[in-house]
């Protein structure tokens, strides 16, 4: 490790992170990538699960001082808002990561109102509350970062997707506001104050992976040439991004140089959005 990088990592080395949807492919990639920089950790997940343990080891095993799990349901608005809020007046959170989303595909005029509802609860309206109870702290402390999860589906559509292109490209909406809120706050030896967004195309989770298995069972094919089948039409570079790529990104984010990254949405499409 460079004498620079170490410095940064040092710099983050105690921290506080939440990571929602911590326990799901995206977020426990970010969890990870968090941990290795020394950060204590807190993990939201809906509720209880075996993955709770298994993340929670993981995570320790990589460098995090300390892991902690949370559970309160993004898709009620007084759970999420009380959820956030008892966080915040509990200790000194200075990164939030908004990985938890779901994901309902249908045609407009069949999609439910329910399902609607659901999905702008859970990629949309969470965040604003987590951005509601966490920004201020973050400006008085002088050192914060908030980072969406959105997708390249916040930046074009797709069909039978309307609830999910229109929570994603208001992410990036309530990222921008954010962004112009907080950038004055501290500077650039306090690290500063910043909101961003990850827009990631296809990302290797293991919901994709039972996608890939069952192409490559279709076209009687090995598992590149699925994977490639299956991103061929939108991605130029014909691979999928992992987790860990996405979490790398978050990692580089949260450090000091990266005080002027503000109201950014950074995308990790393999080109996707570039033609």
């Amino acid at each position: 490790m460079s004498q620079t990088s170490a410095d940064e990592l040092g710099f983050l080395r105690g921290r506080t992170a939440l990571v929602t949807g911590a326990m799901g492919g995206i977020g426990s990639g970010i969890a990870v990538a968090l941990a290795e920089s020394g950060m204590r950790l807190i993990l939201h997940d809906r509720q209880a699960s075996d993955r709770d343990a298994k993340i929670t080891e993981q995570v320790l095993g990589v460098g995090a001082m300390e892991a902690e799990v949370v559970h309160f349901d993004l898709a009620d608005g007084e759970q999420s808002a009380a959820g956030f809020a008892a966080l915040a007046s509990q200790r000194e959170v200075d990164i939030v990561v908004n990985a938890a989303g779901i994901q309902r595909t249908a045609e407009l005029g069949v999609m439910t109102r329910q399902t609607w509802n659901d999905i702008i609860a859970i990629n949309l309206s969470a965040a604003f509350d987590s951005t509601s109870a966490f920004l201020p702290g973050m400006k008085e402390r002088g050192y914060g970062r908030i980072i969406n999860i959105s997708s390249v589906h916040g930046l074009v559509a797709s069909r039978e997707k309307a609830a999910y292109v229109s929570a994603k490209h208001g992410l990036i909406g309530l990222t921008r506001v954010a962004a112009l809120e907080c950038a004055a706050a501290g500077s650039a030896a306090s690290g500063g104050v910043t909101v961003n967004a990850i827009c990631p195309g296809w990302v290797h989770t293991p919901l994709i992976e039972d996608q890939i298995q069952a192409l490559a069972a279709r076209l009687a094919s090995d598992r590149d040439a699925a994977v490639q089948a299956l991103v061929q039409e939108k991605v130029p570079s014909l691979r999928m991004s992992e987790p860990s790529d996405v979490g790398g990104l978050a990692l580089f984010l949260c450090q000091r140089q990266a005080h002027n990254i503000n109201g950014a949405s950074l995308t990790m499409d393999g080109g996707w959005t570039a033609v």
